[in-house]
């Protein structure tokens, strides 16, 4: 059996070194040779390099033609981190604020939990994926042949989550994560100086009222019993303090969890783009883009996951997540693929957010991601009696 306070104590280091050395999407070299020795270190089959920077472990057992999947991502973010940690980044203007370290180091104990101590029938595969922070890295993988070479029928991941007591467990069945779209809308006129506005046609104030009126997509051209998220983040010009701008680069996202929405949105952005700029007598393009698809959990998985669960995590700790998150995860592209299930664990309620310059995975809950990805293992590639 596996000596699971030493397995913990590894993780952690594990855990701290990738966090002291972060990796931008696709650039994942020193973290992706790191998984990669590993994994032969516990004697599991490698194949480096799927998708650019990608890694993946197959472990077989018994005699079972089935096979299942587990994903981890191992990506950073271009943030400059403001902790204080012996261990924090050593790479200036990148850092771990996702907690894909923890999310790599859980599933590197899982493989060597199940290679050392088996208790399963079939073929396990590890997949270990970059640049999920920008929604490619999945696609990526599957377009170099990812289901063809590394065949399996069912994927499970996880992801920690702020504000969520360490050993909490949620998920839910079908809508969990939401798609991201993004948009840019460029605004064309003639500036000029700003003490004669009625020689040009200048963009701000088309601007500002554009910003404006994108927010009545949701509010008035959605259906109420329809989720959708319309965010405008940057509004830039070409002005400057006395001289009135003539282009305008208004960007943001939009979030939804299914295709018609998302279309209605695009549809209705470009309607109001159309109209305020004709008011204001400028043209108006769009850009609009699908980045993340909607994350959909197959119902019956759903009920097994939340049966292994039940093997790891306290009865009163494994919830059905109330809702669906507006945030987006490019897991949801394996699920286009195969039905599986995506769960969030833990990170403490005091943890600061995602994407926040000052957080840090929680190494007191790496034991549980690497149980339930265990567990899973050992549910869906049960071994015969």
């Amino acid at each position: 059996m596996t000596d699971m306070a030493l397995l913990e104590s590894e993780m952690t280091a594990w855990r701290r070194d990738l966090h002291a050395h972060p990796e931008f999407g696709f650039e994942e070299k020193r973290t992706a040779a790191f998984v990669a020795g590993k994994l032969r270190e516990f004697g599991l089959d490698v194949t480096e390099g799927v998708g650019g920077t990608g890694v993946v472990g197959t472990l077989k057992r018994g005699s079972s033609n089935r096979a299942i999947a587990l994903r981890a991502d191992m990506d950073a973010l271009r943030i400059t981190e403001q902790g204080t940690a012996d261990y924090r980044s050593q790479n200036q203007g990148i850092m771990h604020a996702c907690g894909h370290d923890g999310h790599t180091s859980m599933l590197l104990g899982a493989a060597r939990q199940l290679a050392e101590e088996g208790g399963f029938d079939g073929t396990v595969r590890f997949i270990f994926q970059p640049a999920e922070e920008w929604g490619r890295g999945a696609l990526a993988m599957l377009d170099d042949g990812l289901m063809a070479r590394f065949p399996f029928e069912e994927i499970y991941g996880l992801h920690n989550m702020p504000g969520l007591p360490v050993g909490r467990f949620e998920t839910r069945a079908g809508s969990f994560m939401s798609a991201e779209d993004n948009f840019e809308i460029v605004l064309k006129g003639v500036g000029g100086h700003a003490a004669r506005p009625h020689w040009g046609n200048e963009v701000l104030v088309a601007a500002c009222a554009l910003v404006t009126n994108l927010q009545t997509i949701v509010s008035r051209r959605l259906s109420p019993t329809d989720i959708g998220v319309v965010s405008v983040t940057e509004l830039i010009t070409d002005g400057t303090r006395n001289a009135l701008p003539g282009l305008a680069r208004i960007l943001g996202d939009a979030r939804s969890f299914r295709p018609e929405v998302s279309a209605e949105i695009e549809r209705q952005m470009r309607i109001i783009a159309e109209g305020t700029a004709l008011a204001h007598n400028v043209s108006a393009e769009v850009t609009y883009t699908r980045e993340f698809v909607p994350l959909l959990n197959d119902a019956a998985l759903v009920e097994e996951v939340f049966a292994a669960a039940a093997t790891v995590f306290r009865p009163e700790a494994i919830a059905i997540a109330k809702e669906p998150m507006t945030g987006s995860e490019d897991f949801a592209r394996f699920l286009d693929q195969v039905p599986g299930c995506f769960v969030f664990v833990g990170n403490g309620e005091d943890s600061a957010p995602l994407h926040n310059p000052t957080f840090d995975f929680n190494d007191a809950g790496l034991l549980h991601g690497t149980g339930f990805h265990v567990a899973i293992t050992r549910r869906r590639l049960p071994e015969r009696q």
